[in-house]
């Protein structure tokens, strides 16, 4: 019975864990690694194809993004996550895959204008996010959840996103059952529309976030509704456009809300029709989940609103957007308007052209609402660059470049202690993750000195073993070095295949031997086929 970190490891994106029990193969979280990433990650214990389950925590892409490619490298088990989080994730993997489609569609126009002969292929396609999301099992929040013969789960409210969440692992190996939490990441409270985190009683292991270990939101909740009221008022009034890069799923839902109450309370005093326009498909379908699914996520506060019959993200005035067409048309429409677009850290989506449009004005704003992970464009912007580059062209920054601080949706340093210090007897050990180097460093620091907790940081690649409580292996920090992409196109087709059957084999034990021996034939007369 071990636990392997992988990914997220003195880094904030890229989240992966590997718990290996009765010779099954998991991991919880496996997600895509955004802006600069200092230290190497290791690789899987094991080939893609003999993974059994994924325990998703959410759909944040940091958090579920590779996924898809774990499919098309031959993955055939199951993927368990709560009801809401099943939901977004048919619609962000997708997202994720269209993403990586055009990207290496635009890459290989621009090579090909090059003279460039290299041809660069998706990371996954479509059709590995659609045979992924067709393995995903939906879970209610608080319902225990037998997975297979010595691996039981449990789903608690973390309140970060709809649908996140907290999980409960208990692992039965020779007579011994351990438990292990990983936190995920872990919820801001008081925030609109979700509930706050919920905490979990009891825990052998826990795997838990450092986000935001080194900072504290302000003491008192700031007035988000009076601030955002301001901004759009001093940048209308100078007749520009507010454009807010936004993560479309949560953020975006939130900025709704705030929204709807200044326009019901005419806080833009002289522009009270301003339009909003909501300019990501994918964003527009997740504001759809987030209605399906408020029965269970909402808070009270936003429930009042339901009870009464009122959407509290909706409002008029606002303007979804599907289409490139309609996107395109945005920018010709002089009239001050606020634009929410994906993604939040501007390295990808249609946030880039508007930002081409907006940002040389200065009588626009850009109003950043979320965190920006370093190396991203939005990182970039928020620490003062004169000048970027999109699409090839280089644009200066001249319009006002404005952040909501304190609007997160993870808990800060407080927050963090306070969850980990609602369990009923500490942990025999807090293995900390999910934070840039020094946070993460910093923050076990206080939690084994301040707080007197087992608290380690480790790096991708150590390995415990849980029944001994005990490290095996205690991986070095390896800095990155330059990244290859991996093996694409049709040969990783055929290995991922290769991979596939691999996997086949090795459960085939309980197979009749008739059966065995008819596979072995059709194996061998595949080879001889294609060795002749």
């Amino acid at each position: 019975m071990k636990l392997v970190f992988i990914g997220a490891d003195h880094e904030v994106t890229g989240s992966c864990h590997y718990l290996e029990v009765n010779g099954r193969h998991i991991l919880v979280d496996y997600g895509m690694e955004q802006g600069i990433n200092v230290f190497e990650n290791a690789p899987l214990p094991v080939e893609e194809g003999l993974i059994d389950y994924v325990f998703l925590t959410h759909a944040h892409v940091d958090h579920s993004g590779m996924l898809p490619l774990l499919y098309a490298k031959g993955f055939r088990g199951q993927v368990f996550t709560t009801d809401a989080s099943a939901d977004l994730c048919s619609i962000m993997l997708r997202d994720c895959a269209h993403i990586q489609m055009m990207e290496a569609e635009w890459k290989n126009r621009k090579a090909k204008r090059a003279m460039e002969g290299q041809v660069q292929e998706p990371l996954y396609t479509m059709e590995d996010a659609e045979g992924l999301i067709k393995r995903i099992v939906p879970c209610h929040y608080n319902t225990e959840v037998n997975v297979c013969e010595g691996v039981k789960i449990r789903f608690t409210d973390i309140g970060h996103l709809l649908g996140s969440a907290s999980i409960e692992v208990w692992l039965t190996e020779d007579g011994q059952t351990k438990k292990i939490v990983f936190s995920g990441d872990i919820g801001n409270v008081n925030q609109p529309l979700i509930k706050d985190p919920s905490p979990t009683a009891e825990a052998d292991y826990v795997v838990m976030e450092s986000t935001y270990g080194d900072r504290v939101h302000t003491a008192e909740r700031p007035d988000y509704v009076k601030e955002l009221a301001a901004v759009l008022q001093e940048t209308f009034d100078r007749g520009g456009n507010v454009v807010i890069p936004s993560f479309a799923v949560g953020r975006t839902q939130e900025m709704l809300y705030f929204l709807r109450k200044i326009k019901v309370e005419r806080l833009v005093k002289g522009h009270e029709s301003f339009p909003v326009y909501v300019d990501s498909p994918l964003a527009v379908e997740a504001t759809g989940i987030f209605q399906e699914n408020r029965m269970e996520c909402y808070d009270e506060e936003a429930m009042e609103l339901v009870r009464e019959g009122i959407n509290p993200i909706a409002f008029a005035g606002l303007k979804l957007t599907i289409t490139s067409d309609e996107s395109r048309e945005i920018n010709f429409n002089e009239t001050p308007k606020v634009i929410i677009s994906a993604s939040g850290m501007c390295e990808a989506g249609r946030i880039r052209h508007h930002l081409k449009h907006n940002l040389w004005r200065p009588e626009c704003t850009i109003l950043f609402v979320g965190y920006q992970a370093m190396g991203t464009l939005g990182r970039s912007i928020v620490e003062g660059a004169k000048e970027v580059r999109l699409f090839g062209e280089p644009i200066q920054v001249r319009a006002q470049i404005r952040q909501i601080a304190g609007l997160s949706g993870h808990a800060d340093k407080e927050g963090l202690i306070r969850w980990i210090s609602a369990f009923q007897e500490k942990p025999k050990k807090v293995f900390v993750v999910h934070g840039e180097d020094s946070v993460c460093t910093a923050f076990t620091e206080c939690l084994r000195v301040e707080h007197g907790q087992r608290a380690y940081a480790p790096y991708s690649g150590s390995e415990f073993d849980l029944l001994n409580n005990q490290f095996t292996y205690e991986a070095e920090p390896v800095p990155v070095r330059k990244k290859t992409r991996p093996a694409s196109g049709v040969y990783a087709r055929l290995v991922a295949a290769g991979q596939r059957l691999v996997a086949i084999i090795t459960r085939s034990d309980s197979m009749a031997h008739k059966d065995m021996a008819r596979f072995a034939d059709q194996i061998i007369s595949l080879c001889d086929k294609w060795e002749a």
